[in-house]
């Protein structure tokens, strides 16, 4: 993989909304400036629909286009600033250089959805969406849009951004997954399709097949379309129907996003960046933070934003795994223009905490370091409850947000409370398969476990084949209750098998049993956080108390702690234990250096007032 400067440059990104417009040479290099000198490290270009009053541009990826966006990339370099491109005109995947053979299906045929706000709104309209479970039209959609940006890719590393998925999922279906259907699951998914959500078993196997199709039609060789060009994949595999521990781990820079999602949906990223070994997490960050309204309203305090809502927020999900933060965002601008993005904290030099922006982005520059060195602590891998949603399906109204509205989508999947003082990661079932046991932990991909934990309605048969497996070769595995088999199956002894996997001697149905070591953690309403090994040290980020009541939306007022805030944890390290009182300032966190001989130091982070 080629090295992103994101591996050494902590600096925080930020989102560059290039609006249908005449851009400017002048206003590129001077916006450029603005983004070093406020100590950003670089910019994510994503091209949007035409503001009002706009001049004609450049047409999406024309020749004009071409040479702006490499002009762009080699002032980003001469200025020492990263810069990645949004591999589409706004979301999903699609646009004019997507024909019908190559656009999105469902049962019925062609898919009703177009792009959504694009570059090309004011001279081409909305175009098809891409087909995004057809390897060969992502393959060819590859090609054409990464012509057009090859000229920008010399010099340094550039990431190429895939947002959230955004593609209708009701009935997503493509050319020839009829017969695959047929084939795995020996029967015909035609009778059902008119009223799927009435057979949830059938329509559990839909979605399986549907998951695996989405990895191998869209991740995959999406992630080769960037390698191909000499960039990295950067990637919020989230809203995807599918395994999004596998999809994250695939790429080469997982990325989640908040507040649209709750902070702790971030330690799903994070734990497929741990088993695929990918040292960046990163985020976009401080989007709709206090609401959403559709467009083109502005959200809820646009531009009045209050800087210590947003450093509660960034360290909420640096304590859920992320290590670099991506603002969204700042707008292209000419000097003194006044253009704005409607669902976003606003960025630039005309923003509300201007005067606290350089040492906020040098707060997270520090953080971020801190939290990239080394690997992610692990213990108590926890299995996804994946079976749990596909078997579920919509939230019920009154939870449903502008960015979740199934189950699947893991929106409301947090890591048992109970278990987060051992920093417990997500696993999900292709890493129970391909897992090996070595001295009775469990190896998956790159991350090694003491114990598994399962605790789940669900589980389909070739996991629980997975997890007998590993326990016959001595794997700590905690099962704490008795699943059932999901999906329209016949002929297996579910039960039976299930009886056998809890008669293995390693098998246990409390985590006590099964585990005999204390958490890394404890101690009475611990605050969020997460945990990096670094050379036998520990990286230890304790995250403000206030985060943890952090959800969608955040008030605007009365939010914060006024006072110190004091926890008593208990450390314990390699057989070592140490008590320790910390007191929190109000919205500061905390981060500790821990010894492998238990010595514990704080490292001092740059204050935000």
């Amino acid at each position: 993989m080629y090295e992103h400067p994101l591996f050494q440059n902590h600096r925080p990104y930020t989102r560059w909304w290039w609006f249908y417009d005449d851009i400017k040479r002048e206003d590129i290099t001077r916006q450029l400036q603005w983004v070093r000198d406020y100590h950003f490290g670089g910019v994510e270009i994503a091209w949007m629909y035409p503001q009002s009053g706009a001049s004609e541009g450049p047409r999406w990826l024309s020749p004009e286009w071409t040479d702006l966006v490499r002009f762009t990339k080699s002032e980003a370099d001469r200025f020492g600033l990263g810069c990645d491109f949004t591999f589409s005109t706004a979301w999903p995947f699609g646009g004019s250089i997507v024909p019908e053979k190559d656009a999105a299906q469902v049962f019925g045929g062609l898919s009703t959805q177009r792009m959504e706000k694009p570059w090309e709104l004011s001279y081409y309209g909305r175009g098809y969406i891409l087909n995004h479970l057809d390897r060969a039209a992502v393959e060819r959609y590859g090609d054409i849009v990464g012509t057009a940006l090859k000229p920008a890719m010399e010099g340094s590393v550039s990431g190429l951004f895939s947002d959230s998925w955004e593609v209708f999922p009701e009935g997503l279906w493509s050319t020839g997954l009829d017969e695959v259907f047929r084939e795995r699951f020996d029967y015909d998914l035609e009778p059902y399709k008119q009223d799927l959500d009435a057979y949830p078993d059938v329509r559990y196997d839909y979605r399986k097949l549907v998951s695996d199709v989405v990895l191998d039609g869209f991740f995959r060789p999406y992630i080769d379309v960037c390698r191909n060009l000499c960039g990295v994949s950067r990637v919020q595999c989230h809203g995807a129907p599918t395994d999004l521990v596998a999809a994250f781990s695939e790429v080469d820079i997982p990325e989640s996003e908040t507040l649209l999602f709750e902070p702790y949906f971030s330690a799903i990223p994070a734990s497929g960046a741990a088993l695929g070994g990918k040292p960046v997490v990163s985020c976009e960050t401080f989007t709709c933070i206090y609401g959403y309204e559709s467009w083109p309203a502005n959200s809820p305090h646009h531009g009045q934003e209050r800087v210590e809502d947003l450093k509660l927020l960034a360290d909420s999900v640096f304590a859920n795994g992320v290590n670099h933060i991506f603002w969204h965002g700042m707008p292209y601008n000419t000097a003194g223009g006044g253009n704005t993005f409607y669902a976003t904290t606003h960025l630039g030099p005309d923003c509300a905490f201007i005067d606290q922006l350089i040492p906020f982005n040098q707060y997270m520059e520090t953080v971020s370091g801190y939290m990239k060195a080394g690997r992610t602590y692990t213990d108590v891998a926890v299995y996804l409850p994946i079976e749990d949603v596909r078997m579920l399906h919509q939230l019920p109204e009154d939870r449903q947000t502008p960015a979740g509205t199934y189950y699947w989508e893991f929106q409301e999947t947090a890591r048992p409370p109970h278990l987060l003082g051992y920093h417990p990661l997500w696993v999900s079932p292709p890493f129970l398969e391909d897992a090996t046991v070595e001295s009775g932990c469990l190896r998956c991909g790159d991350a090694v476990f003491n114990v598994l934990y399962v605790d789940v309605d669900w589980l389909d048969h070739e996991t629980l084949q997975a997890l007998t497996r590993l326990a016959q070769q001595g794997a700590r595995v905690c099962v704490s209750r008795r699943p059932k088999e999901p999906g329209r199956q016949t002929g297996r002894d579910f039960d039976g098998d299930f009886t056998r996997l809890m008669n293995q001697p390693s098998v246990f149905a409390e985590l006590t049993a099964a585990h005999n070591r204390p958490p890394l953690v404890n101690g009475p309403d611990l605050p969020e956080f997460w945990c990096r090994v670094v050379d036998g040290d520990y990286h230890l980020f304790l995250a403000h108390p206030d985060t943890k009541r952090i959800t969608y939306p955040m008030p605007y007022e009365g939010f914060r702690s006024t006072g110190p805030m004091d926890r008593t944890i208990n450390l314990n390290i390699n057989g070592a234990s140490r008590t320790l009182t910390v007191t929190f300032e109000p919205t500061q966190s905390i981060l500790l250096r821990m010894s492998s001989r238990g010595a514990v130091d704080e490292i001092a982070l740059p204050e935000v007032r």
